[in-house]
């Protein structure tokens, strides 16, 4: 006999999405693709800041920035499929992705990717 916690009704995840290999294919893509943006920025402005530097405080200032931007970076790009849809929205928020990146993954997701975006536009007005 099965518990009620077990059936299909009561799964915890029943909400969760799926993914297929061809959408699991986009996905990397475009994940790896705004991940090696934002880090060429980083790259970039920690050059900047190396070059400019000229005393101990500017050192730590540059270590100061480059913690920081790990941690956000860690943060914000998390491959969980569970997780897929809010990344992508923010990206997608920040300019970091670009729709047409998405190309290939059903509605179903893209709408909640959208719908994300939106909501965090929303929340900064």
């Amino acid at each position: 006999m099965t518990s009620p916690a077990a059936t299909q009704e009561s799964y915890p995840y029943q909400n969760e999405l799926t993914w297929s290999k061809p959408e699991r294919a986009v996905a990397r893509t475009a994940f790896d693709a705004a991940l090696s943006r934002e880090l060429h920025e980083v790259i970039q402005k920690a050059k900047q800041m190396a070059n400019e530097i000229r005393q101990s405080s500017d050192l730590w200032d540059l270590e100061h920035y480059l913690t920081q931007r790990r941690k956000e970076i860690d943060r914000k790009y998390d491959y969980r499929y569970s997780q897929l849809t809010q990344v992508f929205g923010r990206l997608l928020h920040e300019g970091r992705l670009r729709e047409e990146e998405l190309r290939g993954l059903r509605e179903d997701k893209l709408k909640r990717i959208r719908s994300f975006a939106m909501f965090l536009a929303e929340d900064v007005e």
